[in-house]
């Protein structure tokens, strides 16, 4: 897709979405939890963390968290 853009919203590309730049990697990673509740629990547990906490640190992390991004998703068929 090098040099054409397509409209925004509309659809993208993970390398385009972060702007990457020669010599990087995009990585993506996801989570199923049982439920949102689950999720919730799980998430809560996680920021107590005093080993999370260390690594929140912006100038600890070893990557832009400016260019990362999330979203969550709904479940449209479960076969």
């Amino acid at each position: 897709m090098r040099g054409r853009r397509r409209q925004a919203g509309k659809h993208t590309s993970f390398p385009q979405s972060v702007k990457l730049k020669s010599g990087e990697t995009v990585v993506f990673a996801y989570i199923v939890y049982k439920s949102r509740a689950h999720r919730d629990r799980v998430t809560a547990k996680v920021m107590k963390d005093k080993r999370v906490a260390k690594m929140m640190d912006p100038k600890a992390m070893p990557f832009d968290g400016k260019r990362m991004f999330w979203g969550g998703f709904k479940v449209l068929v479960d076969a």
